[in-house]
C-alpha cells in the first residue's frame, strides 16, 4: 500500500485532475478490499435504497451532535425525494426549511433523477451540508430565536448561510461520517466541485464561456456525472456569482475558529464556537468577524 501511494504521488506530476481522481478512485476500491468489506455501494438500485442510506447517515450524525453542538434547533428534519415536477433541473440535494414552530419540519430532499448516474460517495457530503449540522441546523436556529427581529430570523446571505453549510461539510470527522474511503474521496471531490464552479462562474459571466464549454470543463476536471454537470453549470449561468459567496463564508468561518483555536488552545470548545456562529442568524462577514473576534477575547479573560 506504501508504495502505491508513493508511485500516485510520483505520477500526479504529469496528470490532470481527472486522471488523479481516477487513481484516487482505484486506490479507493484497493484500500477497501484491504480493509474489509465493509464498504459503500457505488450506486443505489432504488429511491428506497437511497432513502435508507440517508436515513443512516443521520442516524450517525446525530449521535456525534452533543459533542459539538450545545444549540440545536426544537425543529425535526424529515428526509423526502426531490419531486418530480424539479428532479431533473435540482441538484443533487436540497433543504426546504420547515416552521418556526415546529409544526411543518425542515425536509432534506435527495434528487432521484437518473439515479444510475448518481455515486454514493455524494451522499455524506450532501447530508452535512443540507441538513444536520448545515442548513437545517442554521436556518432553524435562526428562525426559533423570538429575541431576533424578524430580518435576522427569517433573512439571509449567500455568504453566511451557503459559508456555513460548507464549513459543514469539513465536520465530516467529528460528526462520525466519510470513514469508508469512497465516502472520504467524494468529500475530496466536492472540494474541487468548489473550486471548478469558481472557474466556471468566471468564465460565463466574464470570459464568454458558453453552456457547452462549461458542462465540457467540468465533466474533464471531476468525475461528475453529465447529469450533474449540466444542472450545476445551469445554475451558475442563472444566479452570477453564488459560487464565489459559498467560498468566502465558508473560508471567513473556517478562518475564525483557526483563530480561536490558536488563541484559546485547550479552552477552545467547538459546542461554544458554533453557537456563537448560529445564534445570531445570518450576518453579515464582517459582523461576524467581530463577533467571533469579541467571543475570543472574552474567554481568553476567563
Amino acid at each position: 500500500m506504501k508504495k502505491l501511494s508513493k508511485i500516485v504521488g510520483k505520477a500526479q506530476r504529469g496528470m490532470t485532475l481527472l486522471e488523479i481522481m481516477i487513481v484516487l478512485a482505484i486506490l479507493a476500491l484497493i484500500m477497501g478490499l484491504v480493509v474489509g468489506p465493509r464498504v459503500m455501494k457505488m450506486f443505489s438500485k432504488s429511491k428506497e435504497e437511497l432513502h435508507d442510506t440517508y436515513l443512516a447517515i443521520r442516524q450517525t450524525v446525530l449521535s456525534h451532535v452533543p459533542a459539538q453542538f450545545s444549540l440545536v434547533p426544537k425543529s425535526p428534519l424529515d428526509i423526502r425525494p426531490t419531486p418530480d415536477y424539479r428532479e431533473k433541473t435540482s441538484a443533487g440535494g436540497d433543504y426546504a426549511q420547515g416552521t418556526p414552530d415546529g409544526s411543518r419540519p425542515g425536509i432534506f430532499n435527495y434528487n432521484t433523477y437518473d439515479l444510475p448516474s448518481r455515486y454514493n460517495w455524494e451522499t455524506n457530503s450532501l447530508f452535512l451540508h443540507e441538513a444536520i449540522p448545515g442548513h437545517h441546523f442554521q436556518i432553524s436556529i435562526a428562525q426559533e430565536n423570538a429575541s431576533l427581529p424578524a430580518f435576522m430570523r427569517f433573512g439571509g446571505n449567500t455568504a453566511y448561510v451557503e459559508g456555513w453549510a460548507l464549513y459543514a461539510e469539513t465536520l465530516w470527522g467529528p460528526m462520525g461520517l466519510e470513514t469508508d474511503p469512497y465516502q472520504r474521496m467524494g468529500g475530496l471531490s466536492d472540494d474541487m466541485l468548489r473550486a471548478m464552479r469558481l472557474v466556471v462562474d468566471s468564465g460565463i459571466h466574464a470570459m464568454g464561456w458558453t453552456r457547452e464549454q462549461s458542462i465540457a470543463y467540468m465533466l474533464a476536471n471531476s468525475p461528475m456525472s453529465k447529469t450533474d454537470a449540466t444542472a450545476e453549470v445551469e445554475r451558475y449561468i442563472a444566479i452570477p456569482g453564488q459560487a464565489l459567496a459559498y467560498k468566502i463564508g465558508q473560508l471567513t468561518i473556517q478562518k475564525e475558529k483557526d483563530k480561536a483555536i490558536a488563541a484559546l488552545g485547550a479552552k477552545f470548545d467547538p459546542r461554544a464556537f458554533h453557537a456563537q456562529v448560529l445564534d445570531t442568524g445570518a450576518l453579515p462577514m464582517g459582523v461576524l468577524e467581530k463577533k467571533i473576534d469579541a467571543w475570543i477575547d472574552a474567554q481568553k479573560g476567563k
